[in-house]
C-alpha cells in the first residue's frame, strides 16, 4: 500500500500525485523564506553599511585590516591602517563592518567637552 494513498483515504488513483505536488511546493516555499529571503536582505544591509560610508570611519575588512576611511569613489576605498599613515586602496565589497562611525567620534569628543566645563565650573564653585 502506497503511503500516500493512505494520507489521501485512497479516494482517487490520482490522488498521491497531488498531494506529492503540495508537498513540494511548500518545501519551495519554506526554502525561499528560510534560505532565499534572509540571505538577500542580509546583501541589501551590507550594501547600505557599504554606501553610507563617510571619511573618518574606521572599518574592518573581510581580510582582517583595520583602518579609518581617507577616500572614497565609487568602487574603491583609501584606508589608513597604521601610525605611518600607510594608505590601502581596496574594494567596498571587501569591507565587512564599520566599527566607528566618524559621526559617533565627533559627537562623543563634543560630549566629552561638555563634561569637562561642566566639571571645570564645578571646581571653581568650590
Amino acid at each position: 500500500m502506497n503511503f500516500w494513498n493512505v494520507l489521501a483515504d485512497e479516494a482517487t488513483p490520482m490522488s498521491g500525485s497531488w498531494i506529492t505536488l503540495v508537498m513540494l511546493a511548500l518545501v519551495f516555499v519554506a526554502f525561499y523564506f528560510f534560505g532565499i529571503r534572509p540571505q538577500k536582505k542580509q546583501e541589501q544591509e551590507a550594501n547600505n553599511m557599504r554606501n553610507s560610508l563617510t571619511i573618518g570611519d574606521e572599518i574592518t575588512t573581510i581580510g582582517g585590516i583595520i583602518g579609518r576611511v581617507v577616500k572614497i569613489t565609487d568602487e574603491t576605498v583609501v584606508i589608513e591602517t597604521s601610525k605611518e599613515r600607510t594608505k590601502l586602496h581596496i574594494l567596498k565589497n571587501a569591507i565587512r563592518s564599520v566599527d566607528v562611525h566618524a559621526a559617533d567620534t565627533v559627537e562623543a569628543a563634543a560630549k566629552a567637552e561638555k563634561q569637562a566645563e561642566k566639571q571645570t565650573e564645578k571646581n571653581e564653585k568650590h
